[in-house]
């Protein structure tokens, strides 16, 4: 299974990517803000989605909002 950013490059497990839209939490009143690095990300399953940790908390990012650092 190829898991690509938005730019197209190929994502794997423990690469870093940076958010390029300000993104709100749903369930919460946190936003992530464009151009947050996220470390060590895991994919999952789905081909459109990725597993990460952002300031202790899991959370699950899109592909389409990643570009790969």
């Amino acid at each position: 299974m190829e898991v690509k950013d938005s730019n197209g490059s190929l994502l794997a497990d423990g690469d870093t990517v940076a958010l390029i839209k300000d993104l709100k939490v749903k369930g919460s009143s946190l936003v992530l803000k464009r151009g947050t690095t996220v470390k060590k990300i895991k994919l999952t399953d789905d081909v459109n989605e990725v597993d990460c940790r952002i300031n202790g908390s899991n959370i699950v990012l899109r592909t389409e909002f990643l570009k790969k650092i």
